[in-house]
């Protein structure tokens, strides 16, 4: 995943209403998301929270993400990107990852991948699903992938006709998670995508750009030092 500049991400328009506390009452949580690692940009601290207080939570991810190293075959890159994945998924409590073998760059929102969601709502029966944002753009000028785009709208639509709950990160955000005290354990699973990280910014080091990445989506909100910011979905 490429993100916008760490310094772009909260530059949405404010918006006029606060956000409400999301519910956390639930037992299991489906993360649904196109790449490794989509799910340690935004709500990787939230997973931390949540198994921390002994919810179930689970990782459904469409790609290997293979054509994601610059330099690297995706033959080569798929299997380092699983094991960065698996990597960065325990270090936030999660041991229950899924790789759906979809082409990445090629996700798209058609019957084959709404039925693998429906088919994971099946297996787990989450209270929940989460995935990444879907929107056009993360601020003016600066787009969101198009894998992202489909791969939200395959989650909305399987949700829906499953009548489960689903939301997605968002930066504008109508509900937040407060997150205070789990954003180190955030940085530590972004890092744990080393051999991308080092690619894609390869003059600063890995964990510098994980935290940058990890406090610019978790900064304040909702009256919470650090919060996940959080759309509906379904609604």
């Amino acid at each position: 995943m490429t993100e916008p500049d760490a310094s772009d991400v909260h530059l949405a328009e404010p918006r006029v209403c606060e956000p409400r506390v999301f519910d956390e009452d639930f037992a299991t949580a489906l993360v649904l998301v196109a790449h490794p690692d989509d799910a340690e940009y935004g709500l990787a601290a939230a997973v931390a929270k949540w198994t921390a207080l002994g919810k179930r939570v689970v990782y459904g991810l469409a790609s290997a993400g293979e054509a994601g190293i610059a330099g690297m075959t995706p033959g080569t890159a798929g299997p380092v990107r699983v094991e960065e994945q698996r990597r960065g998924a325990a270090v936030v409590g999660v041991d229950e990852v899924q790789f759906w073998g979809f082409a990445d760059s090629a996700i798209s929102d058609g019957p084959e991948l709404r039925a693998r969601v429906a088919a994971a709502i099946e297996e787990f029966r989450p209270g929940v699903v989460l995935t990444l944002y879907g929107g056009a753009e993360w601020r003016p000028g600066a787009p969101n992938q198009r894998d992202h785009i489909e791969f939200a709208e395959a989650v909305r639509r399987a949700c829906v006709t499953a009548g489960v709950p689903a939301f997605e990160t968002s930066p504008d955000p109508t509900l937040v998670v407060d997150v205070s005290g789990y954003i180190e354990r955030a940085v530590e699973s972004l890092a744990e995508h080393r051999r991308y990280l080092s690619v894609l910014k390869p003059h600063t080091p890995v964990i510098e750009q994980a935290r940058q990445q990890v406090r610019s989506a978790t900064g304040p909100a909702g009256g919470f030092a650090h919060a996940v910011g959080l759309s509906e979905l379904t609604a």
